[in-house]
């Protein structure tokens, strides 16, 4: 057995979201052989928490297959990619993802809410910043309303805050500044200011992922998201009827033109599932609307998300639905859609360090 035999045993090994090989990728960089104890050590497209399993499984079948008695360890590291964009904003978080809809009442926050958690079941560290200022739910969806974030002064004298941790997602949200019953009353530039304030001034520490749950519309806090910080997409949430699906076309819009790659439409209480009788779908809000308005824009489509009491109840207990273990069906529905998210981010990612230069200024 020698590093050359174990090299071509598993340089054929397919990366399923890139549809490259490791020798393709250049993934393989270092094999030791010491004793019956053989270790590889290789280097992934990020974020690697849904497809670093996969590949070392191939790996150790692959080794195993032409040689027992060996004990295979994988390293797996992600591959640095710089930010071309605002390198000093949130410089701790690796991946920034926002939640948008075009309008209200489409259960943006809930897809927002699940999506975070989903994302923090396979072990990323994760932030979810409710920036819906007029109407933050996220402290309720994640059983933390009425708690309150600690804040320090830091030695330039800025307040620092602390995000509250629930089921392995941080959080901040303007819900924990405010009363409970407390409207935010507030023009464009102070919502945008309470916005700023939230991301700018929070210990998020060091992130894979962190969520931002937008408010509905084109807005103020849209602009200034996009404007600031360096996005590696956009996920916009709809209900199947027309009159949700003719404002998303807007949002899809408003995304194009400040360049933020749209990662999907997810179309929402897509039908009814009846508690007693799951077998059944009953298409409330139309159907199909979701996925016509993603391929008529040119979008990926990422799947259908059924309206069930499940669902609800998860949201006003703080329990979110993909964390209970009771509900698998609705749990998987959204993990795939989070799988297919972190799949686009790697593509993303490996066209991004391709179409990188190198720039000579003379």
């Amino acid at each position: 057995m020698t590093e050359q035999t174990i090299k071509a045993a598993i340089e054929h090994i397919i990366d399923p979201d890139l549809n490259l090989n490791l020798q393709e990728l250049d993934s393989i960089k270092t094999i030791e052989i010491e004793g019956n104890t053989i270790s590889v050590y290789i280097e992934l497209f990020p974020p690697v928490h849904w497809i670093a399993k996969i590949i070392e499984d191939a790996i150790k079948d692959s080794i195993l297959s032409i040689s027992e008695g060996f004990e295979v360890k994988i390293f797996v590291r992600e591959i640095l990619i710089p930010r071309m964009t605002n390198p000093n904003v949130l410089p701790t978080v690796k991946h920034l993802i926002a939640v948008s809809s075009g309008k209200g009442g489409v259960g943006k926050s809930t897809i927002a809410a699940n999506l975070a958690a989903s994302l923090a079941q396979r072990g990323a560290s994760v932030g979810l910043l409710d920036a819906d200022i007029y109407g933050p739910s996220i402290p309720t969806m994640y059983g933390v309303a009425g708690a309150q974030m600690e804040a320090e002064k830091t030695e330039s004298g800025a307040l620092l805050g602390y995000p509250i941790e629930q089921y392995g997602v941080k959080i901040a949200s303007i819900g924990f500044i405010m009363d409970r019953d407390q409207a935010a009353i507030m023009r464009g530039p102070m919502l945008a200011g309470y916005f700023t304030t939230l991301m700018d001034q929070i210990a998020w520490g060091d992130l894979d992922f962190l969520v931002f749950d937008l408010p509905p519309g084109t807005g103020d806090i849209q602009l200034t998201l996009t404007q600031r910080v360096p996005l590696d997409g956009a996920v916009i949430v709809t209900t199947p009827q027309e009159i949700s699906v003719s404002d998303v076309r807007r949002s899809i819009s408003m995304f194009k033109k400040v360049n933020v790659t749209i990662l999907g439409v997810i179309e929402n209480m897509s039908y009814f599932i009846p508690p007693d009788a799951q077998e059944k779908q009953y298409y409330i809000f139309g159907k199909g609307g979701g996925e016509q308005v993603a391929k008529d824009s040119g979008v990926p489509f990422l799947g259908e998300v059924p309206l069930t009491i499940d669902t609800r109840v998860g949201g006003d207990t703080g329990f979110p639905v993909v964390l209970n273990p009771e509900h698998l069906t609705q749990g998987d529905v959204i993990r795939s859609i989070t799988s297919s998210i972190v799949s686009t981010i790697r593509k993303n990612a490996h066209s991004a360090r391709n179409s990188q230069t190198i720039s000579i200024t003379l």
